[in-house]
């Protein structure tokens, strides 16, 4: 079986596949001081629970946006699943789209996984939204190639701040409010944040359409992508495993040639 880890900068994502079908999946918070061992421990409790051994997974592939944490992950390849992971953006992984950027080592892996998954699955011209601890916008071209974007901060990270530099600001949750004039502090700040962040949705993508001088299909990811697509029409599809499918694609391009194994 494939195990396919997407580290961000806030969650770990460890997805099982067996024929490239997703047999399992398990999150956790992204700390470079979980050592390999606590990796296992964690996760053979968790795959035992879902039917599933450890010594199944016989290779392993890697997006990692917190660098602290890859000595760890390749330790407990190495220790526990005997074999060298294939990790994106390193040398000895290729990718099947070209990064047509001024300088490409500079793309975060989650943002090269994602444009080979959303070419792949929903085709060229694509604007892939992709909601976690930042809020990025990745322009996948008419040939599959990514050719730049945009990065704003996350909605999390702007409701912290809020909450941290204004003394008389609670937390809230992220949640779409009935009505967009609020009564309260707390429904002021749940207007702002959503209908801020559906209005820098619609505005960016706009842009970027005007500006490619073509239409884009947007593609929506990560937690919030949900309830952010409910609040504009912008948003045509809805792709919470875009990331872990793209890793699945990587690994048999690399394996293969082909994308599909």
């Amino acid at each position: 079986m494939l195990l396919a880890i997407d580290v961000g900068n806030t969650n770990t994502v460890f997805a099982l596949f067996r024929d490239g079908v997703s047999v399992g999946e398990w999150r956790c918070n992204t700390e470079s001081v979980r050592t390999a061992d606590q990796y296992f421990v964690w996760l053979k409790q968790l795959m035992e629970h879902g039917g599933h051994a450890m010594t199944d997974i016989d290779d392993v592939v890697i997006s990692n946006v917190a660098p602290a944490t890859l000595f760890n992950l390749r330790v407990l390849c190495d220790r526990y699943f005997n074999c060298r992971p294939l990790v994106v953006g390193k040398p000895g992984c290729r990718l099947p789209v070209d990064v047509r950027v001024d300088n490409p080592h500079e793309v975060g892996a989650d943002r090269l996984v994602n444009t080979v998954s959303a070419f792949q699955l929903y085709g060229p011209d694509l604007i892939v939204v992709d909601f976690g601890t930042a809020t990025t916008f990745d322009v996948v071209a008419h040939d599959g190639a990514y050719v730049g974007g945009v990065i704003a901060p996350g909605v999390n990270l702007s409701l912290d701040a809020l909450h941290t530099a204004a003394a008389h600001l609670p937390r809230v949750d992220v949640t779409q409010p009935q009505t967009v004039l609020g009564r309260n502090t707390v429904a002021c700040m749940q207007s702002g944040i959503f209908w801020g962040y559906v209005g820098l949705i619609e505005g960016i993508c706009a842009r970027l359409a005007a500006e490619r001088e073509r239409k884009m299909r947007v593609i929506a990811t990560g937690g919030l992508s949900p309830l952010f697509a409910r609040g504009t029409d912008v948003i045509e599809a809805v792709d919470q495993d875009l990331t872990v499918r793209g890793l699945v694609l990587i690994h048999n391009y690399n394996k293969t040639g082909k994308l599909n194994g």
